[in-house]
């Protein structure tokens, strides 16, 4: 999941170097990652991993997607924003002191010893749709709630392979069932946001009912032996999806429908 624009520096390194690093190797996305986010953990910081690292640590048993030039995403609240910073600059990340000052209160962005860019999106992710990380935020220790890694991709207009991959890996791997039941899908938490927005329903439900074409187009996408048959989720979704309770507001926005655009296109953000 691409938030933001890398620098001149990193997409030079990203050209030099090999693009498919060895699982946990130094070159792993994921083992930078983890320094920074068990580091965090350890003292006492809400900083969690978003993003397809974020869908690596819930689901360690699927076939990573490995590429040596992946982003580290993140988010924290914005009442540890502070601390948030704090921490970063101590495991030895290098602040964008001008992109932070500016757009602090809803991103930051550092570099890490790596010269691997770090996002760190603040309370919520503003993409096509918003999602607000705060009502699930301290579930996981590691990273957002599996619903809201699974959401962050479903809300995407036009998925990449990448992110239709991460999709398929969480449904593969991930149960779907209420609060409480252990590392799940959260049944109550999907339904609440796509029974509040319209908008959000309708791109949503618009992705699960694309999947079982997508895998079909590229089977590559799926794994043998996974827990779960993606294309069995993907319509338990959806049924849970126009099951879930609406609001006034989404049942006056579902009678103008398409005709108006129910979604944003997001914007790139240079540092």
């Amino acid at each position: 999941m691409d938030m933001s624009v890398s620098g001149p520096a990193h997409q030079q390194a990203a050209q030099d170097a090999a693009p498919h690093p060895e699982p946990g190797s130094p070159a792993d996305p994921l083992t930078d990652a983890m320094r920074i986010a068990h580091g965090a953990v350890e003292a006492g910081i809400g900083l969690k991993l978003l993003g397809g690292l974020g869908v690596r640590v819930v689901c360690p048993d699927y076939p990573p997607r490995l590429r040596r030039d992946q982003d580290i995403d993140f988010a924290c609240l914005s009442k540890e924003r502070k601390a948030v910073a704090a921490h970063l600059e101590k495991v030895g990340c290098a602040a964008d002191r001008r992109f932070n000052n500016l757009n602090g209160d809803r991103q930051m962005y550092f570099t890490a010893p790596s010269g691997r860019p770090i996002d760190v999106m603040v309370d919520r992710l503003t993409m096509c749709h918003v999602l607000d990380f705060r009502p699930s935020f301290r579930k996981l220790p590691h990273t957002v709630d599996v619903v809201d890694l699974l959401l962050s991709k479903l809300q995407i207009i036009e998925l990449n392979e990448k992110d239709a991959r991460d999709i398929v890996q969480l449904l593969s791997c991930m149960p779907i069932a209420p609060p409480g039941d252990g590392l799940a899908i959260d049944s109550d938490r999907f339904c609440a946001v796509l029974g509040a927005d319209w908008g959000w329903w309708r791109t949503v439900t618009g992705n699960l009912d694309k999947l079982p074409g997508l895998i079909a187009e590229r089977p590559h996408l799926a794994q043998p032996g996974m827990p779960f048959d993606p294309v069995e989720q993907a319509a338990r979704l959806r049924q849970l999806a126009d099951a879930a309770p609406k609001t006034m507001k989404w049942k006056v926005r579902s009678g103008i429908g398409d005709k108006v655009r129910w979604y944003e296109l997001p914007e790139e953000v240079g540092h």
